[in-house]
């Protein structure tokens, strides 16, 4: 399930990702360019899994297998919609519960950042619930999460496979990936790291992922982003938050449109990706885009697979 990194980067005018200060896009070997010199079949995104325990064991993070006050759901605002400095996402404690999505004229789910800040017509209005932290409990507790601290949590590097579709975008879905259908969902360290969750389902539930990478913006090519899954996940683009699917909730998603964010045709920026597992019930786990993304080197971690 862990592949091994080796670090080609793909250049293709049109191919996806999300690589980059952690993660590499990388094309294993000539044989997965199309013989007319089109895209690769395949690509692979490596980033970086986080392990934790959770909340109820010796050692474990008290944002994980944590219930929010106000109920299981999707909550937004608690993460600033500006990225750190250290390339993180920051805990701002601002968020509200989410009672009904916004949504764009194409009626796809949308983040309320990009429906406050980059309002389009035919955009809908979504509603806000009760403020709540949605399960985190304090900025502390979630600046563990995407940073390796020894004894609360272990990292690795993952890979996932992206296939082309007929459409050109390229996909990965644990409903799909030959090394996930067999674990029912998206459990990428089961028996490993830390080890599974105690209980049943028998997998382990309690891990973030995080991505980085580089796409060229073309305003001609009708680039998207899109999520579909649980629990927690957040996206940035140019240092910007686009998609804000925080809680503890079953899969749902969210979807970017490139050309809403005023970028510059033909320039270089950035894509964040953070993901949080903190539940056990499920994982769900599907990407689909066309960016044009460029990987980047991947630092050290805690633990490495070949």
């Amino acid at each position: 399930m862990f592949k091994s990194g080796v670090s080609w980067a793909f250049k293709a005018v049109g191919l996806l990702g999300c690589a980059g200060l952690i993660t590499s896009f990388v094309v294993l070997d000539t044989s997965t360019i199309a013989q007319e010199g089109g895209p690769p079949s395949v690509i692979y995104l490596t980033g970086i899994v986080r392990d934790f325990k959770e909340k109820t064991v010796p050692g474990g993070h008290q944002d994980f297998e944590n219930r929010p006050a106000t109920g299981f759901g999707r909550y937004s605002g608690n993460i600033d919609t500006l990225l750190g400095e250290d390339g993180k996402p920051g805990f701002t404690g601002d968020g509200k519960k989410v009672a009904s999505q916004w949504r764009d004229s194409e009626f796809r789910q949308i983040s309320y950042h990009m429906f406050n800040t980059y309002h389009m017509e035919g955009d809908v209005a979504g509603n806000f619930a009760q403020p709540s932290h949605g399960g985190i409990t304090s900025a502390s507790s979630f600046n563990k999460w995407y940073n390796d601290y020894p004894g609360t949590n272990i990292s690795a590097p993952l890979t996932l496979a992206f296939q082309l579709q007929d459409d050109g975008t390229y996909v990965f879905d644990d409903r799909e990936d030959p090394d996930y259908i067999e674990l029912g969902g998206f459990f990428p360290i089961d028996g490993q790291l830390f080890g599974n969750s105690p209980g049943t389902p028998n997998h382990n539930f309690h891990f973030t992922f995080e991505l980085h990478g580089e796409f060229v913006f073309d305003d001609t090519a009708n680039q998207f982003f899109k999520f579909t899954g649980d629990d927690d996940v957040w996206v940035f683009i140019n240092g910007e938050l686009v998609i804000d699917l925080g809680g503890v909730h079953a899969a749902h998603d969210q979807y970017v449109d490139i050309n809403r964010l005023g970028l510059d045709s033909g320039d270089t920026y950035e894509i964040a990706f953070f993901f949080a597992e903190r539940h056990r019930t499920q994982s769900n786990f599907r990407i689909q885009t066309n960016l044009p993304i460029v990987s980047m080197d991947l630092p050290a971690t805690t633990m490495a697979f070949d």
